[in-house]
Protein backbone atom coordinates (compact mmCIF):
# COMPACT_ATOMS: atom_id res chain seq x y z
CA UNK A 1 0.00 0.00 0.00
CA UNK A 2 1.25 3.45 -1.08
CA UNK A 3 1.27 6.15 1.73
CA UNK A 4 0.30 9.30 0.49
CA UNK A 5 1.93 12.39 1.35
CA UNK A 6 0.94 15.27 3.82
CA UNK A 7 -0.83 17.78 1.65
CA UNK A 8 -0.70 19.93 4.54
CA UNK A 9 2.56 20.67 7.28
CA UNK A 10 0.05 21.13 10.45
CA UNK A 11 3.20 23.20 12.06
CA UNK A 12 3.00 21.52 14.90
CA UNK A 13 6.41 23.29 16.35
CA UNK A 14 4.59 26.44 16.22
CA UNK A 15 1.60 25.73 18.34
CA UNK A 16 3.44 26.74 21.64
CA UNK A 17 5.20 29.63 20.34
CA UNK A 18 3.47 32.56 22.73
CA UNK A 19 1.07 34.75 20.54
CA UNK A 20 1.30 32.78 17.63
CA UNK A 21 -2.29 33.42 16.00
CA UNK A 22 -2.20 37.29 16.86
CA UNK A 23 1.44 36.91 15.17
CA UNK A 24 0.11 34.95 12.06
CA UNK A 25 -3.02 37.16 11.64
CA UNK A 26 -1.49 40.09 10.98
CA UNK A 27 1.29 38.51 8.89
CA UNK A 28 -0.30 39.68 5.37
CA UNK A 29 0.67 36.38 3.73
CA UNK A 30 -1.23 34.30 6.40
CA UNK A 31 -4.60 32.39 4.82
CA UNK A 32 -7.82 31.78 6.25
CA UNK A 33 -10.53 29.00 5.78
CA UNK A 34 -13.76 30.16 7.49
CA UNK A 35 -16.04 27.80 8.78
CA UNK A 36 -19.98 28.47 9.69
CA UNK A 37 -22.12 25.96 10.88
CA UNK A 38 -20.30 23.41 9.02
CA UNK A 39 -19.49 24.96 6.20
CA UNK A 40 -16.87 27.10 3.96
CA UNK A 41 -16.84 29.13 1.21
CA UNK A 42 -16.22 27.30 -1.79
CA UNK A 43 -15.51 28.90 -5.78
CA UNK A 44 -14.83 26.93 -9.25
CA UNK A 45 -14.32 23.75 -7.34
CA UNK A 46 -11.24 25.23 -4.95
CA UNK A 47 -11.47 26.05 -1.64
CA UNK A 48 -11.76 29.59 -0.85
CA UNK A 49 -8.94 31.53 0.93
CA UNK A 50 -9.36 34.88 2.42
CA UNK A 51 -7.24 37.27 4.14
CA UNK A 52 -7.20 37.83 7.92
CA UNK A 53 -8.39 41.41 8.01
CA UNK A 54 -11.48 40.07 5.76
CA UNK A 55 -13.07 37.72 9.08
CA UNK A 56 -14.25 38.95 12.31
CA UNK A 57 -15.95 37.48 15.33
CA UNK A 58 -14.45 34.03 15.18
CA UNK A 59 -12.20 31.58 17.60
CA UNK A 60 -8.93 31.29 15.37
CA UNK A 61 -6.66 28.13 15.00
CA UNK A 62 -3.37 27.02 12.91
CA UNK A 63 -4.35 24.76 10.67
CA UNK A 64 -0.51 24.63 9.25
CA UNK A 65 1.58 26.00 6.59
CA UNK A 66 0.71 25.13 2.62
CA UNK A 67 2.79 23.54 -0.23
CA UNK A 68 4.46 27.44 -0.68
CA UNK A 69 4.65 27.42 3.38
CA UNK A 70 2.72 30.35 4.27
CA UNK A 71 0.89 29.69 7.92
CA UNK A 72 -3.38 28.72 7.14
CA UNK A 73 -5.66 29.59 10.04
CA UNK A 74 -8.84 28.59 10.88
CA UNK A 75 -11.92 31.35 11.90
CA UNK A 76 -14.61 29.27 13.55
CA UNK A 77 -17.49 31.81 12.98
CA UNK A 78 -20.49 32.27 14.98
CA UNK A 79 -23.79 29.97 12.94
CA UNK A 80 -25.49 33.96 13.02
CA UNK A 81 -22.00 35.12 11.41
CA UNK A 82 -23.00 37.46 8.66
CA UNK A 83 -21.12 36.24 5.48
CA UNK A 84 -17.43 37.35 4.10
CA UNK A 85 -16.84 39.90 1.94
CA UNK A 86 -20.71 40.11 0.68
CA UNK A 87 -20.00 36.23 -0.65
CA UNK A 88 -22.92 34.75 -1.83
CA UNK A 89 -24.80 32.37 0.59
CA UNK A 90 -24.90 29.19 -2.26
CA UNK A 91 -21.37 29.65 -2.23
CA UNK A 92 -21.09 28.17 1.72
CA UNK A 93 -21.62 24.60 1.27
CA UNK A 94 -20.43 21.07 3.56
CA UNK A 95 -18.38 18.40 2.66
CA UNK A 96 -21.59 16.33 1.36
CA UNK A 97 -22.24 19.24 -0.75
CA UNK A 98 -18.92 19.52 -2.19
CA UNK A 99 -18.59 15.94 -2.89
CA UNK A 100 -15.23 14.65 -4.80
CA UNK A 101 -15.31 18.21 -6.84
CA UNK A 102 -12.02 19.22 -5.08
CA UNK A 103 -8.99 18.42 -5.53
CA UNK A 104 -7.26 16.39 -2.69
CA UNK A 105 -5.16 18.96 -1.01
CA UNK A 106 -8.23 21.09 -0.59
CA UNK A 107 -10.27 17.82 0.68
CA UNK A 108 -7.51 17.15 3.63
CA UNK A 109 -7.53 21.61 4.24
CA UNK A 110 -11.49 21.19 4.20
CA UNK A 111 -11.81 18.28 6.73
CA UNK A 112 -8.97 19.56 9.55
CA UNK A 113 -10.79 23.05 9.42
CA UNK A 114 -14.39 21.03 10.00
CA UNK A 115 -13.64 18.62 12.63
CA UNK A 116 -11.50 21.38 14.47
CA UNK A 117 -14.14 23.71 14.27
CA UNK A 118 -16.70 21.61 15.21
CA UNK A 119 -14.96 20.91 18.36
CA UNK A 120 -14.05 24.42 19.15
CA UNK A 121 -18.39 25.01 19.08
CA UNK A 122 -19.47 21.80 21.03
CA UNK A 123 -16.45 21.93 23.48
CA UNK A 124 -16.14 24.90 25.82
CA UNK A 125 -16.19 23.61 28.78
CA UNK A 126 -14.31 21.13 30.73
CA UNK A 127 -16.06 17.46 30.69
CA UNK A 128 -14.35 16.71 34.07
CA UNK A 129 -15.71 19.66 36.31
CA UNK A 130 -17.74 22.09 34.19
CA UNK A 131 -15.50 24.57 34.26
CA UNK A 132 -14.83 27.26 31.78
CA UNK A 133 -11.94 26.20 29.59
CA UNK A 134 -8.61 28.65 27.82
CA UNK A 135 -7.44 27.54 24.29
CA UNK A 136 -4.16 26.70 24.24
CA UNK A 137 -1.63 25.08 21.55
CA UNK A 138 -3.03 27.41 18.76
CA UNK A 139 -6.69 26.05 18.92
CA UNK A 140 -5.70 22.61 19.49
CA UNK A 141 -6.10 21.53 23.04
CA UNK A 142 -8.21 23.65 26.28
CA UNK A 143 -7.00 24.21 29.78
CA UNK A 144 -9.70 24.09 32.51
CA UNK A 145 -9.55 27.15 34.46
CA UNK A 146 -11.38 25.20 37.86
CA UNK A 147 -9.59 22.15 37.58
CA UNK A 148 -6.39 22.75 35.40
CA UNK A 149 -6.84 19.82 32.99
CA UNK A 150 -5.57 19.26 29.55
CA UNK A 151 -8.10 18.12 26.94
CA UNK A 152 -7.55 17.75 23.08
CA UNK A 153 -10.03 17.17 20.03
CA UNK A 154 -11.88 13.57 20.26
CA UNK A 155 -11.35 11.57 17.34
CA UNK A 156 -13.93 8.04 17.34
CA UNK A 157 -12.74 5.28 15.43
CA UNK A 158 -15.22 3.62 13.50
CA UNK A 159 -14.80 0.50 10.75
CA UNK A 160 -16.64 0.28 7.34
CA UNK A 161 -16.31 -2.79 5.33
CA UNK A 162 -17.43 -3.78 1.94
CA UNK A 163 -18.85 -7.85 2.43
CA UNK A 164 -17.81 -9.90 -0.88
CA UNK A 165 -18.90 -13.55 -1.54
CA UNK A 166 -16.32 -16.05 -1.71
CA UNK A 167 -16.02 -16.24 -5.25
CA UNK A 168 -15.58 -11.89 -5.35
CA UNK A 169 -17.95 -11.74 -7.67
CA UNK A 170 -20.59 -10.36 -5.59
CA UNK A 171 -20.95 -7.19 -2.53
CA UNK A 172 -22.94 -7.02 0.21
CA UNK A 173 -24.79 -3.70 0.54
CA UNK A 174 -27.13 -2.82 3.32
CA UNK A 175 -29.74 0.10 3.69
CA UNK A 176 -29.86 1.95 6.60
CA UNK A 177 -33.00 2.78 7.78
CA UNK A 178 -32.01 6.67 7.93
CA UNK A 179 -32.34 6.82 4.03
CA UNK A 180 -35.86 5.25 3.86
CA UNK A 181 -34.33 2.21 1.34
CA UNK A 182 -33.31 4.83 -1.29
CA UNK A 183 -29.75 4.21 -0.91
CA UNK A 184 -27.41 1.03 0.10
CA UNK A 185 -23.94 1.25 0.92
CA UNK A 186 -20.93 -1.12 3.63
CA UNK A 187 -21.58 -1.90 6.80
CA UNK A 188 -20.47 0.34 9.28
CA UNK A 189 -20.13 0.61 13.23
CA UNK A 190 -18.08 2.36 16.18
CA UNK A 191 -15.25 0.40 18.23
CA UNK A 192 -16.80 0.09 21.68
CA UNK A 193 -14.23 0.49 24.83
CA UNK A 194 -11.79 -1.94 25.42
CA UNK A 195 -12.59 -3.21 21.74
CA UNK A 196 -10.01 -4.10 18.96
CA UNK A 197 -10.73 -2.93 15.19
CA UNK A 198 -10.89 -6.60 14.11
CA UNK A 199 -13.13 -7.30 16.73
CA UNK A 200 -15.46 -4.44 15.90
CA UNK A 201 -15.59 -5.26 12.16
CA UNK A 202 -16.53 -9.32 13.41
CA UNK A 203 -19.54 -7.79 15.52
CA UNK A 204 -20.64 -5.14 13.58
CA UNK A 205 -21.48 -7.21 10.35
CA UNK A 206 -22.79 -10.31 12.41
CA UNK A 207 -25.06 -8.11 13.74
CA UNK A 208 -26.30 -5.35 11.20
CA UNK A 209 -26.33 -8.32 8.27
CA UNK A 210 -26.34 -11.93 10.37
CA UNK A 211 -23.11 -13.13 8.15
CA UNK A 212 -19.89 -14.22 9.97
CA UNK A 213 -16.34 -13.47 8.26
CA UNK A 214 -13.92 -15.68 6.35
CA UNK A 215 -11.05 -13.14 6.34
CA UNK A 216 -10.63 -9.62 6.62
CA UNK A 217 -7.76 -7.00 5.19
CA UNK A 218 -7.33 -3.24 6.14
CA UNK A 219 -7.54 -0.68 3.29
CA UNK A 220 -7.76 2.81 3.91
CA UNK A 221 -9.22 5.05 6.18
CA UNK A 222 -10.28 8.62 6.22
CA UNK A 223 -11.32 11.37 8.77
CA UNK A 224 -14.98 12.28 9.11
CA UNK A 225 -15.86 15.28 10.83
CA UNK A 226 -19.60 14.38 11.75
CA UNK A 227 -18.75 14.71 14.26
CA UNK A 228 -15.40 13.34 14.76
CA UNK A 229 -14.74 10.08 13.25
CA UNK A 230 -12.21 8.46 11.54
CA UNK A 231 -13.28 5.77 8.97
CA UNK A 232 -11.66 2.54 9.20
CA UNK A 233 -12.24 0.77 5.53
CA UNK A 234 -11.52 -2.79 5.46
CA UNK A 235 -12.85 -5.68 2.31
CA UNK A 236 -13.95 -8.98 4.17
CA UNK A 237 -15.11 -12.31 2.50
CA UNK A 238 -17.89 -13.84 3.34
CA UNK A 239 -18.09 -17.38 4.96
CA UNK A 240 -22.08 -18.01 4.33
CA UNK A 241 -23.64 -16.26 1.91
CA UNK A 242 -27.24 -17.13 2.77
CA UNK A 243 -26.82 -16.52 6.18
CA UNK A 244 -27.45 -12.55 5.31
CA UNK A 245 -30.52 -10.95 6.70
CA UNK A 246 -30.92 -7.12 7.98
CA UNK A 247 -31.11 -6.21 11.71
CA UNK A 248 -34.67 -4.92 11.13
CA UNK A 249 -33.66 -2.15 12.80
CA UNK A 250 -30.65 0.09 11.87
CA UNK A 251 -30.44 -2.39 8.67
CA UNK A 252 -33.92 -2.64 6.79
CA UNK A 253 -32.73 -5.22 3.91
CA UNK A 254 -29.44 -6.74 2.79
CA UNK A 255 -28.88 -7.52 -0.81
CA UNK A 256 -25.97 -9.11 -2.84
CA UNK A 257 -25.12 -7.25 -5.73
CA UNK A 258 -23.61 -8.77 -9.14
CA UNK A 259 -20.65 -6.82 -10.71
CA UNK A 260 -22.50 -5.35 -13.15
CA UNK A 261 -25.26 -3.97 -10.88
CA UNK A 262 -22.60 -2.09 -8.82
CA UNK A 263 -21.01 -0.87 -12.38
CA UNK A 264 -24.41 0.28 -13.05
CA UNK A 265 -25.23 1.75 -9.66
CA UNK A 266 -21.96 3.75 -10.02
CA UNK A 267 -22.81 5.13 -13.66
CA UNK A 268 -25.97 6.29 -11.44
CA UNK A 269 -28.48 4.04 -14.01
CA UNK A 270 -29.65 1.57 -10.98
CA UNK A 271 -30.82 -0.33 -9.67
CA UNK A 272 -29.75 1.19 -6.50
CA UNK A 273 -27.92 4.64 -4.96
CA UNK A 274 -24.57 4.36 -4.14
CA UNK A 275 -23.20 6.93 -1.20
CA UNK A 276 -21.51 10.03 -2.66
CA UNK A 277 -18.24 10.68 -4.40
CA UNK A 278 -16.73 12.10 -0.63
CA UNK A 279 -17.34 8.91 0.82
CA UNK A 280 -14.64 6.18 1.79
CA UNK A 281 -18.15 3.94 1.39
CA UNK A 282 -18.22 4.61 -2.08
CA UNK A 283 -14.49 4.68 -2.56
CA UNK A 284 -14.70 0.78 -1.41
CA UNK A 285 -17.35 0.03 -3.52
CA UNK A 286 -15.60 1.39 -6.92
CA UNK A 287 -12.37 -0.34 -5.52
CA UNK A 288 -13.73 -3.37 -5.49
CA UNK A 289 -15.46 -3.44 -8.50
CA UNK A 290 -12.82 -1.94 -10.62
CA UNK A 291 -10.63 -4.61 -9.51
CA UNK A 292 -12.15 -7.34 -12.16
CA UNK A 293 -14.19 -4.77 -13.69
Amino acid sequence: MTIPPMSIDRAGDLRDSPGILEQLRADATSTVVAVRDGRVRVEDDRLLRVGAADVTDATWALLGRDADGGAVLLAALPPEAGTIDAAPEETWLGLRDVGGRLGDADTDLLIEALALAGWLRDAPFCPSCGGGTELRQAGWSRRCLVCGREHFPRTDPAVIVAVESRDGERLLLGANANWGGRMYSCFAGFAEAGESLETTVHREIEEESGVRLHSLRYVSSQPWPFPRSLMIGFRAVVDDEDAARPDGEEIIDVRWFTRAEIGSALEGEGPVGLPGKASIARALIAGWYEERA
